[in-house]
């Protein structure tokens, strides 16, 4: 810092005495604050108690122009704004011109997806036991209805109502939702009660079971679509929640209503009592059926 930089020098004196940060963290906020100097110089500004909230609200975005990452912006204006701060404690400024200003939200990652051919790969099962026919099941309602791991695990007898092709889904925090089955699913389904009960105890009400006939766990489902994706040669990992990305992709491919897909979905901004009482589940399944690929119904 040069001697025009007295500000921001008693500031890191103040951290580094008063506030016995170690070198590495002063030295990382004297970077930080080295932007903001450059930053006020820019437009003008040679005494940072001067910087004006309006400018302070371009500082991330001029960050962001010149190529940062979300965390290090992040970490600029988090400097800013305690270096204001304490120039505010020690009454030299009326205010902090940073306060409230945040750094642009970093780019989500876009999940895994199967691509159309490769999920017909994945669920094109030919059953030679019992077991088989349970797994073909399990996958198709994964990507017929994109329900969470837990949901599928969870999934009862009551909940699937083979007449009307739907399943009551019980999701997080115990709220339910009702989503379309499509025709696939609907027959993998059937032809799996039909062996499920020479498997299943008399008592259990699970539709998915082990070979002891007791409930399948969450990570006993997870292995055997990490299994099948292997035995049907996707050359890739295959995970559950892949499946239910794959399912919400294709049909945002096919149909451009992503409220209706949210609401199969069950995700939590459009899941509450009231948003489903307004939603009218017949739109929520003509969407599907016109835009899930594995849900349409011959012509003719």
């Amino acid at each position: 810092m040069t001697g025009k930089d007295n500000l921001v020098s008693a500031f890191l004196d103040y951290l580094r005495y008063e506030r016995r940060f170690s070198t590495h963290t002063v030295s990382a906020y004297e970077r930080d604050l080295a932007r903001l100097v450059a930053f006020a110089a820019e437009r003008g500004v040679s005494n940072l108690l001067k910087l004006a909230p309006a400018q302070a609200r371009l500082f991330p975005a001029r960050l962001h122009h010149a190529g940062l990452a979300s965390r290090s912006i992040s970490r600029s204006l988090s400097a800013a704004r305690s270096c204001y701060r304490y120039w505010l404690r020690e009454k030299r400024i009326k205010a902090n011109p940073f306060e409230g200003v945040s750094a642009p939200r970093g780019q989500r990652k876009l999940p895994s997806t199967l691509n159309i051919e490769q999920a017909a790969q994945l669920v094109a099962i030919k059953p030679r036991s019992d077991l088989d026919y349970r797994d073909r099941a399990i996958l198709e309602l994964f990507y017929s209805s994109g329900l969470r791991l837990s949901e599928l695990a969870g999934t009862d007898l009551k909940d699937i109502d083979l007449a009307t092709c739907t399943i009551v889904i019980t999701g997080k925090g115990g709220k339910t939702r009702v989503a379309p089955v499509g025709r696939y699913a609907i027959k993998a389904i059937t032809d799996w009660l039909e062996h499920r009960e020479t498997l299943a105890k008399p008592e259990e009400v699970a539709v998915f079971i082990g070979r002891q006939g007791s409930r399948l766990g969450p990570r006993a489902i997870q292995k055997r679509v990490q299994v099948w994706a292997a035995r049907q040669g996707l050359g890739r990992g295959v995970h559950p929640h892949m499946l239910r990305h794959s399912f919400a992709s294709h049909l945002l491919e096919s149909s451009s209503d992503l409220r209706a897909v949210q609401e199969l979905l069950g995700h939590a901004d459009i899941s509450t009592t009231q948003v489903y009482t307004h939603l009218d589940f017949q739109h929520l399944a003509k969407v599907y059926d016109q835009a899930h690929p594995r849900a349409r119904r011959r012509k003719g």
